[in-house]
């Protein structure tokens, strides 16, 4: 049988990323790494980069009775959230449109209280560089309003072999945190349209195809 392969298993991949970047430190010298996303077992030829960033915005506490003694923080957080949402982040001919999602809010102390801080996380699945992104972002910042980068990463142009159904995917995954470990391909079981929802599963007869698909997929690397 086949020995010359190895199972990498990381935590980290939906926030920071932290289990991806110390596998990187340890230079296992891999000539490829599969990435077991969800593709429908096709094999993914790129997918988009992703920023996670927060915005901040600081106010003034007072009494609701009288708010022009406050500076409302939520109205500050609000407007900048509409001008963001206005915003054109980029269009690419093969990865379509980046797309915003704005993921939490919150803000204020209590209901008859001008609230004097609140916050807003979200992330741009981009076709853009991030730097462009980010630069877009701050010209619609207002005044206390500040902004803080969580996570980033670039576009990434994947390994691809012959004989194998293409996909390019709107997601961003741990590719860009495991350089050291040789070309990258993405390929697996399941579905990223069911991805973070009650129904999220793979179905059996994916499984099972992946299985194949994987060992067909890995002597032809080991050639």
């Amino acid at each position: 049988g086949l020995t010359d392969i190895g199972l990498l298993i990381v935590v980290g991949e939906e926030t920071d990323s932290t289990g991806a970047k110390m596998a990187n430190s340890l230079k296992v010298g891999s000539d490829f790494i599969i990435f077991g996303e969800p593709t429908e077992n096709k094999l993914g030829i790129a997918h988009k980069g992703i920023i996670t960033f927060k915005i901040t915005a600081k106010g003034k506490a007072a009494h609701s009775a009288f708010p022009q003694s406050g500076e409302s923080a939520i109205e500050k957080l609000l407007d900048v959230l509409q001008r963001i949402r206005a915003l054109d982040f980029g269009k690419d001919p093969v990865m379509g449109r980046s797309v915003l999602n704005i993921g939490t809010i919150e803000g204020g102390a209590a209901p008859n209280v001008v609230a004097n801080s609140a916050s807003a996380e979200m992330t741009i699945r981009s076709v853009l560089p991030s730097k462009q992104i980010l630069n877009k972002v701050k010209t619609v910042l207002k005044k206390k309003v500040e902004i803080e980068v969580l996570t980033q990463s670039e576009i990434q142009k994947l390994f691809t072999v012959p004989d194998l159904d293409q996909v390019v995917l709107p997601y961003g995954t741990d590719i860009p945190h495991l350089k050291s470990f040789g070309k990258p391909l993405l390929l697996g079981p399941g579905s990223f349209l069911v991805a973070h929802t009650e129904y999220e599963k793979i179905e059996k007869r994916q499984l099972l195809e992946a299985v194949k698909i994987y060992k067909n997929l890995v002597r032809k690397l080991l050639k």
